[in-house]
């Protein structure tokens, strides 16, 4: 049984309305050990990691608010949202559960319990990679099957195919790496199928097979992981950052004030699945 099975001081404070998203307030053993669980159970388990573009998402699009506050998972990935929990809620967590080091926690766990994980995303030479860094840091883990991304949607029979390929590969984890909010929404509309965890990661894909660097962990602790990602990659990320960051400060003041208040169980279930492959 993993040790973080065996930990008794797992803190779970409950779930807290951040803009709109249920944020649980939980730390890495407690979360590592509701994966493991339902991974066990053989229950559908959706969970995401969410930063401020994550929750800005949700924001932005009330259905797919609908979609975060229906995982049964929702972690505070950037310490923005940590920060948020506490000046909203008065809930002080020791860490935010970055998606990446989730990641790694859930892959030991998993070894040390014999349990066959599935890789979703990304490209073969992302994957190839992902594999071998991950049988180099557990020697048991198991890697059951994977499958890249088509980088596209997918009809309903190559939903069903995808399904049954998951199923019939005896994986009892499925980690999701697609991006976000592509991978939330899978995350929803196929943790039910497949009745096991289903974990959005984010770039932990990239990160983990030594592709893509990872800010220094004193920029990490400042919430400024964000300005590190926008120096490498300004094309593609300015808008988040620039745009999103001062947003959700301003929506975070708002709904501190009593000036914003969005629920989380107001938002419409969407009406069509997409079916990101």
């Amino acid at each position: 049984m993993p040790s973080s099975l065996l930990n008794p001081v797992m803190l779970d404070l409950g779930r807290h309305n951040i803009l709109g998203v249920g944020v649980s307030a939980v730390d890495y053993d407690r979360a590592v050990a509701g994966i493991i669980e339902a991974a066990r159970e053989r229950r559908p388990y959706g969970v995401s990691a969410l930063a401020v573009h994550g929750v800005m998402t949700g924001v932005q699009d009330k259905e797919h608010r609908h979609r975060l506050n229906a995982l049964e998972l929702v972690v505070p990935d950037g310490q923005p949202v940590r920060w948020a929990l506490r000046w909203l809620h008065g809930v002080s967590l020791p860490d935010r559960v970055y998606g990446p080091e989730l990641t790694l926690r859930t892959c030991a766990a998993a070894a040390e319990a014999g349990l066959p994980l599935f890789l979703f995303g990304g490209t073969e030479e992302v994957q190839a990679a992902l594999v071998d860094s991950l049988k180099e840091r557990y020697p048991t883990i198991k890697i059951a099957g994977r499958r890249v991304s088509k980088f596209r949607t997918l009809s309903s029979e190559e939903r069903d195919e995808l399904v049954a390929e998951i199923a019939a590969s005896g994986a009892a984890i499925t980690l999701v790496g697609i991006g976000c909010p592509r991978q939330e929404v899978w995350a929803y509309e196929f943790r039910q199928a497949l009745s096991m965890p289903v974990l959005a990661v984010g770039a932990a894909f990239n990160f983990h097979a030594g592709l893509l660097p990872q800010a220094p962990k004193f920029l990490q602790d400042r919430g400024l992981e964000w300005a590190y990602r926008l120096f490498r990659e300004p094309r593609r990320l300015w808008r988040r950052y620039l745009y999103l960051n001062p947003y959700y400060l301003t929506l975070v003041a708002g709904q501190k004030l009593g000036l914003y208040r969005p629920g989380t169980q107001d938002a419409p279930a969407p009406k069509t699945e997409i079916l990101y492959g």
